[in-house]
């Protein structure tokens, strides 16, 4: 047993129990007693010499003495949590790079595959159909070039990121700005349950963290951490998905951005990224391109060089990116009910539309 899988990941977690410790004042107590659990056995005056507490050195003690190392670690045994920290041999390889990794990383599922090339596929929450749709595709054709696909498992451009891996065999990674004994968002249960059975949910957060909205810019370094590059699918000028393209920035990662509606809200912070100088996206080979990434088999990114007849380029001319009901397409294509019913489902089969529900069709 190694000793990152030992005492030292005990009083690791035990350390991270601690509110007033972050990555930074765990790691620098840490390199300074030599390991954790002589930082953990510190005195209170030996802490005080350690490291800058700003007036939290009494409530590190008083957190500290209610807390019971070899209690907290079988909880996590209990709840099938596993571990690593920045010594062990399967700690993500990405992450140990950036400015403070976490000095713990917790996670289930298998990191069998977190050191393949991996992109993260991020955006709005409140997204438009477009934005779920080219966010389940990008992440489906780059885990069909098998590249890992990271996101936050936020509900809109997350969640289909992640499908969209699951759907084509695809290695993905969550990772939750809470502990990993509690889903965020609820309703995604059943989706972070598969995830960990074919790819892995990862936090640095300790068992009973609640989702509060200050973890989420901390978990957002962690996504671009592990990732060689950033897609930001869709992004109002206020978004989460930009501090996590920023985070890239700073990481010396690469950041993409695909281009929208210019009168779509959920836009404006693609294309400020696209004025600042990310890589545009209109197809997963110009991620693969940016990053040097050879797809382990070939892609079927667009059907290109397809004939399409007179009737469906008329009526592909009229359907846009965003659900168009089938009566607005038949008033506006001229041509008769029975016709467009044809052409439609011609389109349908070579992947040119989408069908949703209520009869409304949008590009694809």
């Amino acid at each position: 047993m190694s000793r990152e899988s030992g005492s030292e990941l005990i009083y690791l977690n035990a350390l991270n129990r601690i509110s007033v410790l972050g990555a930074r004042r765990i790691s620098a107590l840490t390199d300074h007693f030599g390991s954790a659990e002589a930082a953990w056995n510190a005195s209170k005056d030996q802490y005080q010499s350690a490291v800058d507490l700003k007036g939290h050195l009494d409530k590190l003690i008083q957190e500290k003495s209610s807390i019971d190392p070899r209690h907290e670690w079988d909880l996590l045994r209990k709840n099938k949590i596993k571990s690593i920290s920045p010594g062990s041999p399967e700690y993500p390889k990405l992450l140990s790079q950036i400015p403070y990794p976490p000095p713990i990383l917790y996670y289930r599922g298998s990191l069998e595959k977190i050191n393949n090339p991996s992109v993260a596929v991020v955006g709005s929450r409140r997204c438009t159909f477009y934005g779920r749709e080219v966010a389940g595709r990008i992440a489906g054709e780059l885990a069909s070039a098998g590249v890992g696909v990271i996101s936050g498992m936020a509900l809109g451009v997350d969640t289909a990121a992640h499908n969209g891996a699951l759907q084509n065999r695809g290695y993905t990674v969550a990772v939750l700005g809470c502990g990993l004994d509690r889903c965020y968002p609820p309703r995604n249960q059943d989706l972070m349950e598969q995830i960990a059975a074919d790819g892995a949910v990862i936090s640095e957060f300790s068992l009973y963290t609640e989702p509060v909205s200050f973890n989420f810019p901390q978990r957002n370094r962690i996504i671009s951490g592990l990732s060689l590059g950033t897609v930001v699918v869709e992004a109002t000028a206020k978004s989460g998905a930009l501090i996590t393209a920023n985070y890239a920035l700073e990481q010396n990662r690469e950041v993409f951005a695909v281009p929208g509606n210019i009168g779509s809200p959920y836009s404006r912070g693609c294309h400020r990224l696209l004025k600042d100088g990310a890589r545009l996206v209109e197809s997963v080979e110009d991620i693969l391109e940016e990053l040097y990434i050879e797809p382990e088999e070939q892609l079927t990114i667009e059907i290109t060089g397809e004939v399409l007849s007179a009737s469906e380029k008329a009526v592909l001319e009229v359907i846009p990116y965003e659900p168009m009901h089938i009566d607005r397409i038949i008033q506006l294509t001229g041509a008769g009910a029975a016709e467009t019913v044809a052409t439609l489902l011609s389109l349908e089969i070579k992947k040119k539309i989408h069908q949703t529900p209520g009869k409304y069709f949008c590009r694809t």
